[in-house]
């Protein structure tokens, strides 16, 4: 039987510099709904990419005496580097600049003019070229650029339109029957509204530079930003080539998952586009919220970030991703400092669950000389804690399916606290001293199941943490007990040796972070 298909793409990055820690969140988020998808036994298909032509890219590279080419190619290597860094197990790096794109491009434009949905005019308007972004005289704030406060240009160059606004009712009525279409619902409300407010037509080429996908019937034009970014949904899956069986298999997306900063683009021109060529539409876009320094948005324009690199050297890998999927609630924003991340660490990831591991390894190693034991009858709070450890997968399943990664790692880690308090009410030290062993027995194989349990619920957030802790519970050699259809109580064997290993998070001094 064939496996049910999910496909999941994070934005496509602007490589004008390195990537701080707010994209980081983006793809980490995206790569543990993939890996959650996979553990769960879906056919996962994700992507991620880069977004490299512009006037912003041409100006820099000819600041640095380099082709704009050039210039993307080194940017785009610390994309992967970072990728890989993070653990982020894309299937596919789509690039603008790759030849399987720009056919695309070319094709989607093409059909779209040929149809009378692209018209030739002239555009004049405030033009920001850090952001890419056109602004009406009234958007601007004080003269300046309302996202990075930096100077506008005033612009005027004959364009190519494409005719947004002739879509804008079966838009909303498309919304009216899709409700879920865009989330959260705060975001969906921004954007019927928006479009409420009267849709203009879209610029969609531009003649003052040359670095872009030329428009196929009038090549002094370059197609202009969201018709290049957005088509790459599609032109990754193979849509329009020979062999589109990956377009045919995973279109439509089932989830796009951006920031809340290109919602618009995302929930309003792309489905638009999408529309205009006869597509279906993605099923849910989701706009995650900023992660926020004291100082506000994190912005490379703005030069107030914070290097993923840098904390991954520090902390390792698995504990900055826990922490960006701990930290955010679903939609909203969250506040980012260095004194979070360790709190985090000290409290989640050494007091709790590495804390949980070491006791009862511990405790299996002292009092039943490492070979765990099959447990009792159940008493007292066993049957508490085991009705919890069995329900957990299908709250963080309900979770994952709402894109609620904050609450599926709450729920988790409810259970890590639910284990903790039963080692203090039942006592096993007691117990040994009491001359109780088969309680004893019960209460050690109660924790160790409860830590596996965990560990394989961890696994799509925290992907290195298995590895690390199989050996302790003397698994490392079993795959069946990894996988999530394991997770029925009591499929830990008893007379596995249990050996305590390596601290998992060494607990930090916050007078460390002066």
């Amino acid at each position: 039987m064939a496996k049910p298909t999910f496909y999941i793409t994070t934005p496509i990055y602007y490589p004008s510099d390195k990537l701080h820690i707010g994209h980081a969140y983006t793809t980490v988020a995206a790569d543990a709904m993939a890996r959650f998808k996979r553990l769960t036994g879906y056919d996962v298909w994700f992507l991620t990419g880069s977004d490299e032509h512009g006037q912003k890219i041409e100006r820099a590279a000819k600041a640095q005496n380099q082709t704009p080419k050039e210039y993307v190619d080194h940017i785009v290597d610390g994309f992967k580097k970072l990728w890989s860094r993070l653990d982020v197990s894309y299937n596919d790096f789509i690039r603008t600049t790759d030849e399987r794109h720009r056919k695309v491009v070319q094709q989607i434009f093409q059909q779209l003019y040929d149809q009378g949905d692209i018209y030739k005019s002239e555009y004049e308007g405030w033009y920001c070229t850090p952001c890419e972004t056109f602004f009406t005289e009234y958007q601007l704030v004080e003269g300046k650029c309302p996202d990075c406060q930096r100077e506008v240009e005033k612009v005027r160059e004959e364009s190519y339109f494409f005719r947004q606004s002739k879509y804008a009712e079966r838009w909303l009525k498309f919304i009216e029957e899709n409700p879920d279409f865009i989330q959260p619902v705060s975001r969906r409300n921004e954007m019927v509204s928006f479009v409420k407010q009267g849709l203009e037509d879209l610029c969609v080429s531009r003649t003052t530079f040359d670095w872009g996908i030329p428009v196929p019937f009038d090549p002094k034009h370059v197609v202009y930003v969201w018709v290049d970014a957005l088509t790459n949904y599609i032109s990754a899956l193979g849509y329009g080539s020979e062999d589109d069986s990956l377009y045919r298999k995973f279109w439509p997306a089932d989830i796009h998952l951006v920031g809340k900063d290109i919602v618009r683009f995302h929930t309003i021109i792309w489905p638009i586009m999408l529309m205009a060529l006869n597509l279906p539409l993605p099923k849910k876009v989701i706009g995650h919220g900023w992660l926020l320094l004291d100082s506000g948005k994190m912005s490379k324009s703005k030069g107030n970030v914070v290097d993923p690199h840098t904390l991954v050297d520090k902390y390792g890998v698995d504990t900055v991703r826990y922490f960006l999927l701990r930290e955010l609630p679903f939609g909203s924003d969250g506040l980012y400092s260095e004194e979070a991340l360790v709190k985090r660490i000290n409290t989640d990831l050494a007091n709790d669950y590495g804390n949980l591991l070491s006791r009862s390894a511990t405790m299996v190693q002292k009092y039943q000389e490492g070979v765990l034991q099959a447990p009792g009858p159940a008493a007292g709070p066993d049957a508490e804690l085991i009705d919890l450890a069995i329900n957990t997968p299908k709250l963080v399943a309900e979770y994952m399916d709402k894109s609620e990664i904050s609450n599926a790692l709450a729920a988790i880690w409810q259970l890590v606290g639910r284990a903790n308090k039963y080692l203090e009410e039942t006592a096993p030290w007691s117990l040994a001293k009491a001359g109780q062993p088969e309680r004893l027995n019960t209460v050690l194989y109660n924790v160790a199941e409860v830590v596996r349990f965990v560990t394989i619920m961890a696994s799509p957030f925290m992907p290195n943490l298995p590895q690390r802790v199989w050996p302790q519970l003397g698994i490392a050699d079993k795959p069946e007990l990894h996988t999530w259809e394991s997770l029925r109580w009591g499929s830990l064997p008893a007379g596995t040796t249990v050996q305590r290993g390596e601290v998992l998070f060494p607990r930090i001094d916050l007078k460390s972070l002066g």
